[in-house]
């Protein structure tokens, strides 16, 4: 029997573009089926109500870029000062050490940290596939299954070797034939089109310093075909630019065009180095940006012009990015940082604590290709963020929304996934978390002393 459910009087609401006032929201068979008027009743009786009077309400929060594994190389020391060609030169080596056990730890608890951020729904960009690794998508499929989360995951590929004048070291690439076999694998066995999904799959070949222009293209008509989406790093860096220009003779949107990645099914990470054409090109294409803040402060890479890619038709979300750049998977910290890196740009009238809130949900849905998920309106899923403003941090503040954002909320009270509560008082359902995290602290030291 279906469970009706009524989040009754939230204290703030906020639908994915707006802050609302509501009586509430009713929840059935894991959708939104009423978003109540003040003092409007359910239509018919609940089986269970729940009084939020206490809790902001979002949709659940939507991250758009991550690299799950490299939680086990947070602030390592030889690589906390050091810009992102040199980061990643440096910490190459060590992640082709990853083991099967290594990912599934460091996966879980990536998916943990988010989900406690109040993240509903995430993407995962894993390009790492050194002997031994060939079921790392596998592994992480098992691992969103196990935390109940939604998640695009994306087949990641590294193709350009060292030898060839790519940065990654050798044991770390794959052949053409190999990628892109699993790439198809992958889609026909998890790739869910549907409404309501929990896996989607996409394709990522990493960079365009760490693969081949043939797998660039060859993915671009793969993902075509089956109706899957794209990703990649992009214009991240100057070095980047620099690689490109050397490399092919071609300024990075140019490169993606020239591969056939200049559409609407494309999502690039960063975005940071574009001139004024570039963002006009990518903006009457639909691509989407994942902005990720934290970690283009921490490698010093630069700051994505988000207002004029908006402006100019692009879609902008927020990622956290992996967990050796960021160094954290925490979807409101990582917003609170959007609002303040963007405001030094832009100013405060124009970034408002709506417009970032707005990116990691609505945004994320689109950036992602989703219209089901990242707002709270009738016959979406039911996927929501409840928090509190109990803490000390929020003692006189006084606009709620802002409040999460202002006083730097970080855990979520509350939060459901399709009509599931995944996270009751601020702890995750029938999750060891303290076993997991010794689990995880030992493979991370093994990791980096191998």
């Amino acid at each position: 029997m279906t469970n009706r459910v009524w989040i009754k009087q939230p204290l703030a609401c906020f639908d994915g573009t707006e802050q609302i006032v509501t009586n509430g929201i009713v929840v059935e068979a894991g959708k939104i089926i009423e978003v109540l008027a003040p003092h409007q009743s359910p239509s018919s009786p609940c089986d269970t109500i729940f009084d939020a009077r206490q809790h902001v309400v979002l949709p659940g929060l939507i991250n758009t870029h991550h690299h799950f594994y490299q939680t086990l190389t947070r602030a390592w020391g030889p690589v906390v000062n050091q810009p992102l060609f040199p980061w990643l030169k440096t910490l190459y080596p060590v992640w082709a050490k990853l083991t099967p056990k290594a990912l599934r730890l460091g996966s879980e608890v990536a998916l943990a940290e988010l989900l406690l951020s109040g993240c509903t729904t995430t993407s995962d960009h894993h390009y790492l596939f050194p002997n031994g690794m060939e079921d790392a998508i596998d592994i992480q499929v098992s691992a969103v299954n196990h935390l109940g989360m939604r998640a695009t995951l994306s087949r990641g590929s590294m193709s350009l070797g060292e030898k060839s004048g790519g940065l990654p070291p050798e044991q770390t690439v794959q052949a053409a034939e190999v990628i892109l076999q699993d790439s198809l694998r992958l889609i026909d066995r998890y790739h869910d089109a549907g409404d309501g999904a929990m896996i989607n799959i996409a394709l990522a070949p990493c960079s365009p310093f760490s693969v081949t222009p043939e797998i660039m293209q060859e993915s671009a008509k793969m993902a075509k075909e089956k109706n899957v989406r794209l990703h990649t790093h992009l214009a991240e860096t100057l070095d980047e630019e620099t690689f490109c220009l050397e490399r092919f003779g071609l300024r990075t949107v140019d490169y993606l065009e020239s591969v056939g990645w200049l559409n609407h099914r494309t999502w690039l990470a960063h975005g940071i180095h574009f001139n004024d054409e570039e963002i006009a090109r990518l903006g009457k294409e639909g691509v989407a940006i994942s902005h990720c803040p934290v970690s283009n402060m921490r490698l010093a890479s630069g700051i994505c012009r988000t207002k004029e890619l908006s402006d100019a038709g692009a879609i902008i979300s927020l990622g956290v990015d992996g967990s050796a750049s960021n160094d954290a998977s925490n979807m409101m910290y990582e917003a609170r940082q959007a609002l303040y890196l963007q405001r030094l740009r832009y100013g405060t009238q124009t970034i408002t604590p709506e417009v970032v809130l707005g990116w990691a949900t609505r945004g994320g849905a689109k950036t992602l290709g989703r219209g089901d998920i990242g707002e709270i309106k009738v016959g979406k899923q039911a996927d929501f963020a409840l928090f509190t403003l109990e803490d000390i941090r929020f003692s006189g503040s006084h606009d709620p929304l802002a409040a999460l954002l202002l006083c730097g909320a970080e855990r979520a009270d509350r939060v459901m996934v399709a009509g599931n509560w995944r996270v009751v008082n601020g702890e995750i359902v029938n999750m060891d978390l303290h076993a997991l995290l010794n689990q995880h602290r030992t493979a991370a030291k093994k990791l980096v002393n191998l």
